[in-house]
């Protein structure tokens, strides 16, 4: 047995698997009273290999239930990612017309008559709240005769239309089918041939309809699409995003098509998508992704797991000088976990002082708004020692608030994971917003109320504990600071 509170770099407030591998977030669905989590799972090994979906099932999106292996190899193939709904008109005919859940996955496998891999979609239903799973006599319900690289189905109910709609990555595209009973698929459209970044393969789509706040009967869909590492970009695997209308079987960009639009600014939030049937608070949607990027993911130093996923979030839609953009903010459910909290009224910031001095931990959360005065830069160092140390800082003059993970701590393992990395935020009357959670082994950034956001993972050593809060070139002020303790996750006994 092992004490998930003692392992190093084990999260302590990031869902992870217990043990093994795990990369995609899969079939995440709210379901009387639970949301749960699937996820792509190599219950053999610690890097990727033959895939499973794990599962777990949380009552709060904080604390979660780990179950056992929902679906497993067979012989249409691995079990790659998809989704799950709630089917509840029993559209399908699985649940004698009661609701249940359906659970939309692609099958991979090989086909050795034209000697390629070979990925298909297919079914598995649940009438007992997600505790067992029957895989459809029907599989598979999709393939296509053309595309190799056609899977990580997201489907929906498309309530103007009366019918499921699936999107589906197909290639470094993506393509719409309906459905009226989960079973049998009619193509609709095709999107994203001339559109965003092609840097890799696309995958893991997800389309949803969001309010635009502020702006009372405006909505858009958004379209996520994750992209494959490519050797020759720096930044590996990465999701965007795409705002504009969709009438149940064709979505219309609302930006020019080289328009690009990433998700997350940071190197580590890949292959992310939405809770069927959860709402936000603000009646944006639930949004998880994994918290690793392929460039370097099978090689992060950790023991008996590796894989997290990042901190649970409500996504929603602002309007501002450039359009609508979507924003990120963390579920508020997260304040459960706080312990003390310190509280520091006005501060003076001056370049040589620290005024966190004496400050330690290594799980917690900061609220900010920094004034940048005279300041060239301005920003915290955390998880601070001698040799280490992982900078969250704005650059005045540029205006670019990053990430330096340069001396953050064990790097060794990937050239590419010792980087600098930002996002361009503009200031509100001189002052910026910093929304910050540090864990055991990654950073995540939520500026100016969400509308950037940088997720990162890093690998400190233990005694790395040290806070700073800095300003370089000139003064500036912290108008409002709060440093909140999260407590674990995990009970004091091992697990």
């Amino acid at each position: 047995m092992v004490n998930h509170r003692e392992e190093r770099y084990r999260p302590q407030f990031h869902f992870t698997p217990s043990e093994k591998w795990m990369n995609d977030p899969n079939g995440m669905v709210y379901y009387e009273g639970e949301y749960h989590l699937f996820y792509q799972h190599h219950p053999d090994g610690t890097t990727w290999g033959t895939m499973h979906w794990g599962h777990a099932i949380s009552k709060d999106l904080v604390n979660w239930e780990h179950q056992p292996i929902a679906l497993a190899p067979d012989e249409y193939g691995t079990i790659f990612s998809g989704s799950a709904v709630v089917d509840w008109n029993d559209t399908s005919g699985f649940f004698g017309g009661e609701p249940g859940l359906v659970a939309i996955f692609t099958h991979a496998d090989h086909d050795y008559d034209v000697n390629r891999p070979r990925q298909r979609q297919s079914l598995a239903y649940s009438s007992d709240k997600g505790r067992t799973w029957t895989k459809y006599e029907g599989n598979p319900v999709l393939a296509s005769e053309t595309v190799i690289d056609f899977r990580d189905p997201k489907v929906f109910w498309h309530e103007p239309s009366g019918r499921w709609v699936m999107i589906l990555a197909a290639g470094d595209r993506v393509q719409m089918y309906t459905s009226p009973d989960l079973k049998a698929w009619r193509f609709a459209s095709e999107f994203g041939a001339g559109d965003g970044s092609h840097d890799g393969v696309w995958e893991c789509p997800d389309l949803i309809e969001l309010p635009v706040e502020g702006r009372k009967g405006e909505r858009k869909w958004v379209m996520i699409v994750s992209i494959g590492d490519n050797h020759a970009c720096p930044e590996g695997s990465r999701a965007q995003y795409f705002v504009g209308e969709f009438d149940g079987e064709t979505f219309r960009n609302d930006n020019a098509p080289e328009t690009v639009l990433w998700l997350d600014h940071g190197r580590d939030n890949y292959a992310g998508v939405t809770w069927s049937d959860a709402e936000g608070s603000g009646q944006g949607r639930l949004f998880i992704g994994w918290m690793s990027n392929w460039k370097y993911a099978n090689l992060t130093p950790t023991a008996s797991w590796r894989g997290a996923m990042t901190l649970p979030r409500e996504l929603f839609l602002k309007r501002g000088g450039e359009g609508v953009r979507l924003n990120q903010r963390p579920v508020g459910r997260l304040r459960e976990l706080r312990g003390e909290s310190l509280e520091w009224p006005e501060l003076e910031l001056v370049p040589g002082r620290n005024v966190l001095d004496g400050i330690h931990g290594d799980t917690y959360e900061i609220e900010c708004e920094l004034e940048l005065g005279e300041a060239a830069e301005v920003g915290f160092k955390l998880r601070v020692s001698d040799e280490e140390e992982t900078i969250v800082g704005y650059d005045a003059e540029a205006r670019l608030l990053f990430i330096d993970r340069t001396k953050s701590g064990e790097a060794a393992f990937h050239e590419a994971f010792a980087c600098r990395h930002g996002v361009p935020l503009l200031p509100e009357n001189g002052r910026i917003k910093l929304h910050l959670f540090v864990d055991r082994s990654s950073v995540e950034v939520f500026a100016n109320d969400g509308s950037a956001v940088l997720t990162d993972q890093i690998f400190p050593d233990p005694r790395s504990t040290g806070i700073a809060l800095y300003a370089l070139g000139g003064s500036a002020k912290s108008k409002s600071l709060s440093l909140h303790v999260l407590n674990s996750m995990y009970s004091a006994v091992t697990v």
